[in-house]
């Protein structure tokens, strides 16, 4: 259940009708639900329960720092990626041995920032970052704890923009890099190594590629306590799908029952950093229709909701279901669902099915909440949508829609 459901032909958020929200905010918005958010940190945690684990949501998700305290609020770690993200997390209230700091080119500015916080550790992605983590904590007088990032080569089976773990791709250590890596940290003065990380990619929907990455990891593990180097956390990253149209992800449990099984003798603590599995469907993206138009060969429902709004579908081809937020009984037809963009490439659904759409209704992206806002732009210079939290029978706004000011304020302010 992730409570957007059709009451009388009426699309409701929890206890609130969409429209009603669309009426007092306007359009492009997002619009979350906080009992999905909860429900699914809590099923997903619980699926660990049988082991010691950290679950450190993944801030690129979706970053607003009303989900982040939602979630740091039931214990939610984070797993971030920039120093922006760092900064949205200590704002949220995330403590910072709750922190874990991925990606491939951390700055000297922001390891001195995680440092400062005091985060959980670095996943570090290169021999140049350890050296620069090095150099950054002697610098500052800390010792800085450290994972690599193990790049275990393995398929994820899914896109390949967002697959992460294989040969070809910039992230991670290869597997012999990574043991010089191990015992470059182990004589540098100012880190301590103190876990293993993997991350392979996005949108995985079965387990396989999951639990060979896991053996291939394990077997470094054995390496590591042969060269005297002791970790303690394994982070095994994210990556878990989610239904957008007819896939069929595993259930996190059936995830915790693979680990737990693996991992139940063993003297580590799990580090999780689900991202979509805990807001995809926790979000949807409302639009209105503004104009329709027939070609002699296509019908377009043109609408104020654009690919700088929400990308994927333009990115990636990826699949997001549409329906109205209003039910209309019309005739079904095919249409493409565009925006406003100058680009051929700017659509939310091609050759989709719906009925017959008027101007002036609103239709509803479905499993929205992730990779939605957080990878919006202001493209065409389009104001960037508002974002709406639900929570029962309460809606209110934790991000108000751009302002034209907004969109030169940076231009003006030069001194910054």
């Amino acid at each position: 259940m992730n409570h957007f459901e059709y009451r009388d032909g009426r699309l409701f958020a929890e206890e609130v009708p969409v429209a009603d929200i669309v009426r007092r905010w306007g359009t492009p918005t997002y619009v979350y639900s906080a009992a999905t958010f909860r429900r699914h940190f809590e099923a997903f945690d619980s699926a660990f329960a049988g082991l010691t684990h950290m679950v450190c949501y993944s801030v690129k998700a979706n970053s607003n720092i009303h989900i982040l305290k939602l979630l740091g609020d039931m214990g939610a770690g984070v797993d971030i990626v920039s120093g922006g993200e760092l900064y949205r997390a200590l704002q949220a209230g995330i403590p910072g041995e709750k922190i874990v700091f991925s990606g491939v080119a951390k700055t000297a500015e922001e390891i001195a920032a995680a440092l400062k916080a005091n985060i959980l550790m670095f996943n570090v992605e290169s021999l140049d970052e350890l050296r620069a983590i090095d150099a950054e904590a002697g610098r500052m007088g800390l010792k800085a704890r450290v994972s690599l990032r193990i790049n275990p080569d393995v398929d994820p089976k899914t896109h390949p923009y967002i697959s992460t773990g294989m040969k070809k791709n910039k992230f991670g250590l290869d597997m012999d890099t990574a043991l010089t890596g191990y015992a470059l940290a182990r004589d540098l003065p100012n880190v301590d190594p103190v876990g293993i990380d993997c991350h392979i990619g996005s949108q995985l929907t079965t387990l396989e590629p999951f639990l060979e990455a896991l053996d291939k990891v394990l077997g470094f593990y054995r390496k590591l306590l042969e060269m005297g180097i002791y970790v303690g956390y394994l982070d095994l990253g994210g990556g878990l799908g989610i239904t957008y149209n007819e896939e069929e992800p595993p259930h996190p449990s059936a995830f915790g029952a693979a680990l737990g099984e693996r991992l139940k003798d063993l003297p580590l603590t799990l580090i999780l950093e689900p991202g979509r599995v805990i807001c995809g469907n926790a979000g949807i993206l409302v639009f209105r229709t503004v104009y329709t138009k027939q070609t002699p060969v296509k019908k377009f429902v043109i609408v104020d909701a654009a690919m700088n709004d929400l990308v994927r579908p333009s990115l990636y081809g990826s699949y997001h279901r549409i329906e109205e937020v209003e039910k209309h009984n019309r005739p079904v037809e095919s249409v493409d669902v565009v925006g406003g963009i100058c680009e051929s490439t700017d659509f939310l659904a091609r050759d989709r099915e719906l009925p017959g759409v008027e101007p002036g209704e609103h239709l509803a992206a479905f499993s929205a909440g992730a990779y939605g806002m957080t990878m919006s732009s202001q493209y065409n210079t389009r104001r960037r949508a508002a974002e709406i939290l639900v929570d029962g029978a309460e809606a209110r706004c934790i991000r108000r829609r751009e302002t034209y000011a907004d969109l030169i304020a940076a231009e003006i302010d030069t001194e910054g």
